[in-house]
Order: structure tokens, then sequence, then C-alpha cells
């Protein structure tokens, strides 16, 4: 059945394959954006997400491509996803990362319920663990990082995500609709598997992401599982690739660069350390871009 859905930040790395991916299912996307996306299946509505009066027009606007389409008239919203913000740090003042980030995300999930929008799917982001922004090197509590981790990040960046997902869990709860946050890992789009040799002769480069990453267009096939799998309230899942993008065995690079990390239970022999198990258990996603259908290990 097709949907009808509004997704936010469709022109970014993430986003245009995410985009593309529901669209060639036969999904109608509009895509907000302060940029236009190169995809002639999906128009942009240049969008400030800060500004809360353009995101309840755009929330409520048609989402056809043409503006001499026989009707204009809007349809119902199946769902909202946003992925709309400032990227990392050290792109904007911290501050003003937060503002965008924190600001925009409640504005999207506010006007999503007040207009009768009962699914909403989030970008949060693998830095809510901590490890990948902080000021020094730091080990985790425990190994693999699963969704009941304490987070306790220091930087901006992971703060808003952790703010956003507050924010998504706040309106799940008074308004009844279902809010689903992905803390997704180090997006690989296809062409950068050809940086993964270079990754492989320094192990230690990726330390900080805990080797996590998820191609785009599986990320796609997560967005799409969210949208489509109905009820569950509020929830986090991880969303990343089965596997670690380092060619050595998981349990040597716990060795060697976390050691005495506790794990928190077994772990196969290249198992990603961002645990994926949840978003494979109750989403069902499936790898399809693991790093070896591309790349010849040393």
């Amino acid at each position: 059945m097709t949907k009808r859905i509004i997704f936010t930040g469709g022109s970014g790395k993430a986003g245009r394959h995410v985009v593309q991916y529901l669209v060639e299912r036969g999904h109608e996307v509009l895509n907000l954006d302060t940029r236009p996306l190169d995809n002639p299946k999906v128009r942009t509505l240049i969008t400030d997400i800060t500004d809360s009066g353009q995101v309840f027009n755009a929330l409520s606007s048609y989402t056809g491509l043409h503006e001499f389409d026989l009707s204009l008239r809007p349809q119902p919203i199946d769902a909202v996803v946003h992925f709309a913000a400032i990227p990392r740090i050290m792109i904007a003042p911290d501050n003003e990362l937060f503002r965008v980030n924190a600001l925009g995300t409640y504005n999207v999930i506010e006007a999503a319920v007040k207009l009768g929008i009962r699914k909403v799917v989030i970008a949060s982001s693998e830095t809510t663990y901590g490890l990948v922004f902080a000021n020094e090197p730091r080990n985790p509590a425990y190994f693999p990082l699963d969704e009941e981790y304490d987070v306790d990040p220091m930087d901006s960046y992971a703060l808003s995500k952790i703010v956003n997902e507050q924010t998504a869990r706040a309106f799940a709860a008074r308004s009844g609709i279902d809010v689903y946050a992905l803390r997704i890992g180090n997006v690989i789009e296809p062409h950068e598997y050809e940086l993964f040799p270079g990754w492989f002769a320094d192990p230690g480069f990726r330390k900080r992401i805990a080797w996590s990453y998820i191609d785009a267009r599986d990320l796609g096939q997560i967005t799409l599982r969210a949208v489509e799998k109905d009820g569950l309230g509020f929830q986090i899942f991880n969303a990343a690739s089965d596997d670690t993008s380092s060619d050595l065995p998981t349990r040597e690079l716990i060795d060697r660069f976390y050691p005495g990390t506790p794990l928190k239970r077994e772990l196969g022999e290249f198992e990603t350390l961002l645990s994926n198990r949840k978003v494979r258990e109750v989403l069902g996603f499936r790898g399809e871009h693991g790093w070896r259908k591309y790349v010849s290990a040393r």
C-alpha cells in the first residue's frame, strides 16, 4: 500500500538515499529541506524547521510533484520521517547546533501530533553513547552498546539527540502516537566502500565510533520498516550493520582498543558493537549491504 510520507532533511547524505529507497518502493515523499533534492520523483519544499509556523504549514501542505496537478488539495499524511539537523559538532557553534536540532525536532513532532499524524520516525545517533565526541577517548560501561545503555555524552550534538529522544517520548505519552528514534551508526554511501581498505590498515582510526556503520540503503530499509510497524508507542532502535567496519575479529578490537571493557553478552566473531539485535527482532531488519559484499578482506 502506498504511503504518503513527509521527510525532513532528504537532501542530506543519509536522507537522499533513504528517500530514494522509499520512492523505489512506491511511496509518495515530500522533502522538507533548506536546499533542493536532485530527484525527479520528489518535490522539495524549502522549510526552516526552527520556525514552527513553517513546519505546521509544510506538514499540512499538498505533497504532489507539480503545481499544475489536477488537484492541489492536501491529503492525509501517513508518516513523518525527521532527519533534518546539523549533522555533527564543529560545523556550527555548539549553542546554535543544540538550538537547531532540539527546537527543530520539537517543532516537527508537535506539528505532527496536532495535525493528527500518527507515525513519526526521527534520526537519533550513535553519539548518544558518549564515545564519539568525548573530549578524550573513554571506555564504555559495557559492550555491545544497546538501547538500555545509560547514555552519557558530553558534547552538544549528542546532547541534542538525547533531548530529542525525550521530546519524542513525551509527545508519544501525551498523544498515544508512535514515535520511533533511530540511533544511526556511521552512514556509508555506496561509493564509500573504497575507504574500507584504508580503515583496515589503521584499525584504531574508527575506535571512537566503535567501528559501527550502516549502508545508506539498509538505513532506507530500517526507516521503511519503522514506518510500517505500528503500535509500539515510543521506541529507540540502533540502526547498524550486522558486523563492524573492521576486518579484525570483534574480540580482538575490544582487547586492543577497549581493554577491560565488560561484555554484557557473548558476541559473534565479527558482530557489531552497536547492537542491532532489537531492530532485527522487533522490526525484522535484514541487512543486504554489508561491506564484505563490496570489499575484500586482507
